[in-house]
């Protein structure tokens, strides 16, 4: 039998709950979301140090998913591209805008360069299908550009098992390109590729100093989806013994504790 406190406490541990969730379908469901979800496989997680205000090399380094992007599209298409195809397609990935600027002179015709579109974006697609396998759709979503969220929704989740939809898709991808959508569809698709491919970051101190760009490291720490910066400093008791002094700082939970 429950004391008064114990009465209590539920009570309002059922009014918050009732706060958020206004039936007991809803609780049941995010119950249902939560338990899953931690059947999932954990996330890739990237640990880098020492940054020392080098932006440039830092903005690499998160680009390419310390080699998880060119891993990734070795798995899935090394026994049906060589190795230069395959090469183009991560420079494709790690730097998006200049890699198009680069190709756009390349082709002979409209019609190759449509073409070019056609395939980029189809196998973007699939490394994004892979690189989003350990997560839930509703992670994938929000990880994917607000403006193209259903065109590429549609495409990551095509199904024609019955033969019927074949013309919805072809003509999703046609009327991408007629509408000069296919570049920045192609430049969404890589940044989406990038920040799947690092579940999390952990910044390991010393972000400043030497380097000339600490500032434009700050910026890109704040806007990443998930991170975390530690650092610290090692002081000595006055009898010789070392002890570290060590903060963090966590996003999405914005929160500074001493560890």
């Amino acid at each position: 039998m429950l004391s008064d406190t114990e009465k209590e406490l539920k009570k309002q541990y059922l009014d918050l709950l009732a706060e958020k969730y206004d039936s007991e379908e809803k609780v049941a469901t995010e119950i249902i979301s939560l338990e899953s979800i931690l059947e999932l496989p954990k996330g890739t997680e990237h640990f880098v140090s020492d940054l020392h205000g080098e932006f440039h090399a830092f903005q690499h380094v998160l680009r390419n998913g310390s080699g998880n992007v060119q891993a990734k599209v070795h798995d899935i298409f090394d026994n049906r591209l060589d190795q230069k195809t395959m090469n183009e397609l991560i420079a494709l990935v790690y730097y998006p805008e200049e890699k198009i600027k680069r190709i756009r002179g390349q082709f002979n015709s409209k019609a190759e360069r449509h073409e070019w579109y056609e395939k980029t974006i189809q196998r973007l697609l699939e490394v994004i299908t892979y690189t989003s396998s350990k997560y839930t759709r509703s992670k994938l979503r929000k990880a994917l550009s607000p403006e193209y969220v259903f065109i590429i929704e549609e495409l990551l989740y095509k199904s024609n098992k019955y033969n019927n939809k074949k013309d919805y898709y072809e003509t999703i991808i046609r009327q991408i390109i007629k509408l000069n959508q296919a570049e920045k569809l192609i430049i969404s698709l890589a940044n989406t590729i990038q920040r799947l491919v690092v579940d999390h970051l952990h910044v390991v101190g010393d972000i400043y100093d030497r380097g000339p760009h600490p500032d434009k490291i700050i910026d890109t720490l704040i806007d990443y989806h998930s991170v975390d910066i530690q650092w610290g400093k090692s002081r000595r008791f006055m009898d010789g013994r070392l002890f570290w002094i060590k903060s963090m700082f966590s996003k999405p939970f914005t929160n500074l504790c001493p560890l």
